[in-house]
C-alpha cells in the first residue's frame, strides 16, 4: 500500500526510461552520425575524382642514355647506380611518359557527377562515339540510346533524320544543325551494297548503277543515274542530296579503238567511226570533243551529254 502510495504521489516515477530504450537511443545517434560522416566522405571522393580528372597529375621519367658517361645517378649495366634497380629504359618519346589512367568507375562518376561542359564540333551523327555525343551536349543516356540504334542497323542520312530521333530536342539540333557532317555517298567508289542501302533504290537498280558506271568509264555528273532504264526524275530527286561524284579516271576518247569506242552509250557505231577517221586527219591539237561536234562527226544529244564528260586530254 505504501509504494502504490508513492507512486501516486510522485508523478515522474512512470516516466523512467529503461536501459533498453536508452541503448536504442544512443545507436540511433550513432546511425545517423555515421549516415553524415558517409554522405560528406562519397561527396569528398567524388569532388576529388573529378579534381583528378579536370586537373591530372603527369609525371615525366627521364632515364640517361648508356652512351653517357657513367655517373651519379647514371644508368650502367641495365641497373640504376643510384638504387641497384634494373633501369627502365626509355625507348620513345612516348615510353618516357607516363599519363595519370583513371578506372572505368572513376570515369563512370566523373560523368555522373561533374559539371556538364558543352562543345560544338563537326561530327558525323552515324560514326559519333558515346564519349563524343555526352560532349556534344547529351546525357549519357540520350548517347547510349543513339548507339544502339545504330548497332540495329539505324543510319542518318540527312541532318534532318537526326532531329527527328526522339532524344534529339529542337534546341539541341539547332545547336549541333552546322556541325552535322554526314559523308556524301561516291557514285564512283561506292559498291552496290551501299547504292541499296539508299532510299528508294534496292538491289534492282544498286546493280544496275554499277553496271551503268562500268559503261560510262565513271559518272562525270549525277544526272547521268536517269539515263538508267526506268530511273525516273523523282527516283533521283530521293538521292541527289546524298550522292556525290568522285574523281575517277577520264575517259579515253583519243585513244581507243573504234570497236571500244562504240561501247560508250552517248557514241554510236558511225560515230565511233567518225571519230577515228577525225584523228588520223586532224592534227593532234585541233582535238576536243567541241572540234567533233563542229565537224558533224558528233550531233544533237549525243554531243551535249559527251561534252560535260570528263575526257582524257589528247596529249
Amino acid at each position: 500500500m505504501r509504494r502504490e502510495m508513492e507512486g501516486k504521489d510522485n508523478p515522474k516515477a512512470g516516466h523512467r526510461f529503461s536501459a533498453s530504450f536508452k541503448t536504442g537511443a544512443i545507436a540511433l545517434a550513432f546511425l545517423i552520425i555515421g549516415y553524415q560522416v558517409a554522405l560528406f566522405v562519397g561527396a569528398s571522393a567524388r569532388e576529388r575524382i573529378v579534381a583528378n580528372r579536370d586537373n591530372p597529375d603527369t609525371v615525366f621519367v627521364y632515364v640517361r642514355p648508356e652512351a653517357e658517361e657513367s655517373g651519379p645517378g647514371s644508368v650502367e649495366s641495365g641497373k640504376d647506380s643510384r638504387t641497384g634497380n634494373p633501369a627502365r629504359h626509355a625507348t620513345s618519346k612516348e615510353d618516357a611518359v607516363r599519363r595519370s589512367v583513371h578506372s572505368p568507375a572513376a570515369d563512370k562518376i566523373y560523368r555522373k557527377v561533374s559539371p556538364r561542359r558543352y562543345e560544338s564540333f563537326r561530327f558525323n551523327p552515324n560514326t559519333a562515339t558515346v564519349d563524343e555525343l555526352m560532349r556534344l551536349g547529351f546525357s549519357e543516356k540520350q548517347a547510349l540510346s543513339i548507339d544502339s540504334y545504330r548497332k540495329k542497323g539505324g543510319k542518318f542520312r540527312r541532318p534532318d533524320d537526326f532531329s527527328r530521333s526522339y532524344v534529339v530536342s529542337d534546341t539541341l539540333f539547332e545547336r549541333l544543325r552546322p556541325y552535322i557532317d554526314i559523308p556524301l555517298l561516291d557514285l564512283n567508289s561506292a559498291d552496290s551494297s551501299a547504292f541499296d542501302a539508299l532510299p528508294g533504290i534496292g538491289p534492282y537498280f544498286a546493280a544496275k548503277m554499277v553496271e551503268y558506271r562500268r559503261i560510262l568509264h565513271g559518272y562525270s555528273y549525277p544526272e547521268q543515274l536517269m539515263e538508267i532504264r526506268h530511273f525516273d526524275e523523282e527516283k533521283y530527286d530521293s538521292v541527289k542530296d546524298l550522292v556525290t561524284v568522285g574523281e575517277h579516271p577520264p575517259y579515253p576518247l583519243w585513244t581507243l579503238p573504234e570497236d571500244s569506242l562504240r561501247r560508250h552509250p552517248y557514241i554510236t557505231d558511225s560515230e565511233a567511226r567518225g571519230i577515228v577517221l577525225f584523228r588520223e586527219n586532224s592534227p593532234r591539237g585541233e582535238w576536243s570533243v567541241d572540234a567533233l561536234s563542229r565537224a558533224g562527226v558528233l550531233v544533237g544529244e549525243d554531243a551535249r551529254r559527251l561534252l560535260r564528260c570528263r575526257i582524257a586530254s589528247p596529249d
